[in-house]
């Protein structure tokens, strides 16, 4: 079975791809002459058994390792600096960064500031920041834990500030891995809402993705075979998870993180804010988001929702199909149709709609979004 076997990728990063595939760990660092690796995770993934067993299976090689996982479920720069104290305290020779997007997104940033000590700020990509990250890093291992952000293929990290919660991006190809250890196994414990809410974002990842303003046929490419693994696979993976249906998501999230240096659009630009404000699961925003910012780019764009829908299979094929079949798998997964579920108020939508027009992502988007569009996506989400 092609699943049960370990395959090799290249894009540009090494992927090692497959069931056991992180056993290889242990002999890739001797390989590489490290010994004392600074392993990065959430509190969550450190208490869990895979977790234990792989940093066990490090020591019994004689390797030495230090982890850090105090850090927030939506990463702030604090959480970077109190990292890098522990890297600078223990004699660390590499990172590892094991988990989902906030493990990795925290996990880089270390690795970038260990060797660039200005304000962490001063590297954010939409300022420029990425011209000064010119020294060389660590080497960076990435294992993902969870089938979403795709961050352990990514070459950024978003890490919000701690006052204002304001999302910044650290950006630079130094911050690529060396090598991924993507075994799907680690996933098979991961809860189902979790399942359910990563899988939305990795499907949000691949059709923002796909729809993205930018010419990148290639991305286009790998973002429609994105959209097609996570469709065969999502609701087996969250309602009865299996290694073909794990496997299938934990690439269809490798090639929408892939796919999205493309760009990303109007959903992202409605859920960043619910993490920002309320501290919102960014997959569970971007879940409950997608088939509003999905319906807002219709028209203009029949095209392109006439190929999601094909490749969904869909007896409709068109951007009405397409949004149906979001609210539809929405439900089979048991994420709400609606923001009031998630803890929005109607209080609370002058001030998401400031955060949305400020926003990184919507730039991207095929068709501009104004302030007021972001409020009455909010509203008729609300």
């Amino acid at each position: 079975m092609f699943f049960e076997k370990i395959h090799q990728f290249n894009f540009p990063t090494t992927i090692r791809f497959g069931a056991n595939v992180i056993k290889e760990l242990p002999a890739y660092l001797k390989a590489n002459g490290l010994k004392a690796p600074l392993v990065v995770t959430d509190p969550n993934v450190a208490q869990l058994p895979f977790f234990r067993d792989i940093v066990a299976d490090l020591t019994s090689r004689g390797i030495s390792v230090e982890v850090f996982s105090d850090i927030h479920k939506n990463p702030v720069k604090s959480d970077v600096y109190r990292g890098v104290d522990v890297w600078d305290n223990t004699g660390r020779d590499s990172v590892i960064g094991i988990g989902g997007g906030a493990g990795l997104d925290v996990s880089r940033a270390i690795l970038l500031r260990i060797n660039h000590r200005e304000d962490l700020f001063k590297y954010d990509d939409l300022i420029g920041g990425d011209i000064y990250v010119t020294n060389d890093v660590p080497l960076f291992i990435t294992v993902p834990t969870t089938s979403g952000t795709g961050s352990e293929v990514g070459r950024s990290a978003i890490i919000a500030d701690d006052e204002t919660h304001q999302k910044k991006i650290l950006f630079s190809p130094k911050l690529l891995a060396k090598v991924v250890f993507a075994d799907p196994l680690l996933t098979m414990d991961i809860p189902a809402p979790i399942t359910a809410a990563t899988g939305m974002d990795a499907l949000t990842h691949n059709m923002e993705a796909y729809l993205a303003k930018n010419y990148h046929p290639i991305c286009d490419g790998i973002a429609l075979e994105g959209i097609r693994l996570i469709h065969e696979s999502l609701e087996t993976a969250t309602n009865r998870p299996d290694l073909e249906s794990k496997s299938k998501m934990l690439l269809g999230s490798m090639m929408g993180a892939i796919a999205f240096q493309k760009g990303l659009g109007v959903v992202h630009s409605l859920a960043h804010p619910l993490s920002q404000l309320l501290d919102t699961h960014h997959g569970l925003a971007n879940a409950v988001n997608i088939p509003y910012g999905m319906q807002f780019n219709i028209t203009g764009f029949e095209d392109k929702f006439h190929r999601i829908a094909q490749v969904l299979g869909l007896k409709q094929q068109d951007g009405e199909g397409v949004v149906q079949y979001l609210f539809d798998l929405n439900t089979r997964v048991s994420i709400p149709h609606k923001l009031r579920d998630i803890g929005v108020k109607a209080e609370h939508i002058e001030t998401l709609a400031d955060l949305a027009f400020a926003d990184f992502a919507h730039p991207n988007n095929p068709k501009p979004v104004s302030r007021e569009d972001f409020k009455q996506l909010y509203l008729k989400a609300l």
